[in-house]
């Protein structure tokens, strides 16, 4: 299981070949990228804030439910923070388990905690200047099912 919370962009295919040439033992490996999304047309970049120290434990102690919940055989999460612009990749979330339904739900799980609960502040910059993100009712409604 790894974690990182880094300010400089990662390689996605390079990421996902690695953690699933690790994976020999699982029958489903899943990943997912996350980008910065610009619903507005004009975001001209984002900007994310953490604690360094606490944001990399909240993810690891995260992680480690997953891992146990699902029987996970491995778990990688990677977010990024500082100015991101739109396109670039935010986060990926990666899960190794023997069958594929436990990948896919670990996965599923990871990513709403991140969207939801990480310790992360995303604040926006745009034409009509800067607003900070604030929490959507379909992320909150999306962790119930947990």
């Amino acid at each position: 299981m790894a974690v990182r919370v880094q300010p400089e962009p990662f390689d996605f295919g390079a990421e996902a070949a690695a953690f699933a040439s690790e994976a020999t033992s699982a029958g489903a490996v899943v990943t997912f990228l996350g980008v910065v999304r610009d619903d507005s047309g004009t975001l001209a970049r984002m900007e994310i804030e953490h604690y360094p120290g606490m944001t990399e434990r909240a993810l690891a102690t995260i992680a480690a439910e997953a891992t146990a919940r699902w029987r996970l055989l491995d778990a990688l999460v990677i977010h990024r923070h500082g100015a991101l612009l739109p396109g670039e990749a935010i986060m990926m979330v990666a899960t190794a388990a023997r069958h594929r339904a436990e990948a896919f739900a670990a996965a599923e799980f990871l990513m709403d905690y991140l969207k939801s609960r990480a310790p992360f502040w995303k604040k926006e910059f745009g034409a009509d200047g800067a607003a900070w993100v604030a929490a959507k009712d379909s992320d909150e409604d999306a962790l119930t099912r947990w």
